[in-house]
């Protein structure tokens, strides 16, 4: 399964017919990228897709010395484990 990063918008997994199967999208401000949606499709729910999403996102975050904002409600229960706190911008 291939994550595709376009750069300013989000990172998403496409279907064979080129169908948004799974998104994690953002907005950037000088060095805050804020992570305001996620979804996934019922095809890929169960997975674990959003957290490789997650994962993706945040990898690039921290090697382009961003900080997040979360104010998707996965993303923002995610970040409540301390795990994100080096890039969590308060």
């Amino acid at each position: 399964m291939n994550i595709i990063h376009y750069e300013g918008q989000g990172f998403y997994i496409h279907g064979e017919d080129k169908e948004i199967l799974a998104e994690l999208e953002y907005k950037r401000i000088d060095n805050i990228l804020i992570f305001d949606h996620t979804e996934v499709s019922e095809k890929l729910k169960g997975q674990g897709i959003a957290g490789k999403l997650l994962d993706e996102a945040t990898k690039y975050a921290r090697e382009n010395n961003f900080k997040v904002k979360p104010v998707c409600s996965y993303v923002v229960k995610k970040f409540e484990s301390g795990e994100y706190d080096d890039i969590k911008a308060y």
